[in-house]
């Protein structure tokens, strides 16, 4: 009935909701002490982007001279490019390794043998980057104790050892088998859980109408894969402004042309620089990279809710 009074529940007052939940409220107390310390109270530290600081003297406000030396700096430009062309390589590379393992595993007929591969496959993922570094430049060196190259020297592919950590030529495609290496295994627990969660009688009914294995991947698995790699994708992109620990490990003199990203070109502007460092200069390209991914983070969430319907943010 259009005159029916509608029933609004009364809500309880503040303070006895706040008695009743008390031991939520003392548990989320420290969540809430790290947010403040290590999340919003380094925010302020902007300000110093705009000041000459080099811990000395006093900040000296500057204004945009910061910034103004950093747009003319050619080694941020070729940074920021080798930070972007690293990034986005490694996502999309990854991402489709994962895929293609996943649905390797999930024709797999055996669950013991698809265990023990998950497992297999899994295990580099939780290795240190500093062992795993350690580890490839032992397989990579161009000396006698170098796997790789002293293969392909016997198979006749290469006359002498290739120093593939230490050469701009061959740094890039290094860093991304060994970022495949480590890293894909752990991208394939998600996909590998949406492969799970199709409905067996899909296939069963697949079966029924005379598909194939590849009709039934190419016509039911891909399809119900493709919502999940998107979101995989969109959400990935968002960090790819992050990249710091990866590269600094593999990275040397002879290939920093290649190799220095915007992380990686921070540190050594503050602790390599040869002199006294210039926080301001450094607190400067921290923002400009914080505001450049701000930018990607509001564009995958507007390509979040064009393709989920929802942001992720």
């Amino acid at each position: 009935m259009d005159g029916a009074v509608k029933f609004v529940p009364k809500k309880k007052p503040l303070l006895p909701r706040i008695k009743k939940y008390a031991g939520f409220y003392i548990l989320f107390i420290p969540v809430l002490a790290f947010l403040i310390v290590f999340h919003y109270l380094p925010m302020f530290g902007v300000y110093y982007a705009f000041t000459k600081y080099n811990i000395i003297s006093d900040p000296k406000w500057v204004g945009l001279a910061n910034f103004e030396r950093l747009f003319r700096m050619p080694n941020f430009w070729s940074a920021f490019g080798n930070t972007l062309e690293l990034s986005v390589l490694k996502l999309l590379l990854s991402t489709g390794l994962a895929v293609f393992i996943s649905l390797l595993l999930n024709e797999m007929v055996s669950t013991k043998a698809k265990k023990l591969s998950q497992t297999i496959i899994y295990l580099p993922h939780f290795m240190s980057w500093v062992v795993t570094a350690s580890v490839f430049q032992l397989i990579l060196s161009p000396t006698t104790a170098g796997l790789v190259n002293q293969t392909l020297i016997r198979m006749g592919l290469i006359d002498q050892g290739i120093y593939f950590l230490g050469s701009s030529q061959w740094w890039k495609f290094s860093y991304y088998i060994i970022n495949l290496w480590h890293d894909t295994g752990w991208g394939t627990i998600i996909f590998m859980a949406t492969l799970t969660g199709i409905d067996p009688g899909i296939y069963e009914a697949a079966s029924i109408d005379g598909a194939g294995r590849w009709k039934k991947m190419w016509y039911i698995t891909m399809p119900a894969l493709a919502n999940t790699i998107i979101t995989v994708l969109i959400l990935n992109l968002a960090k790819i402004m992050n990249l710091f620990e990866s590269v600094f490990v593999l990275q040397n003199d002879a290939v920093m042309d290649v190799s220095q990203v915007l992380q990686t070109y921070v540190y050594y502007q503050t602790f390599n620089s040869g002199g006294i460092p210039d926080y301001g200069y450094t607190t400067a390209i921290g923002l400009f990279r914080s505001i450049v991914g701000m930018g990607l983070m509001l564009v995958c969430n507007y390509a979040s809710k064009k393709v989920r319907g929802r942001g992720i943010m």
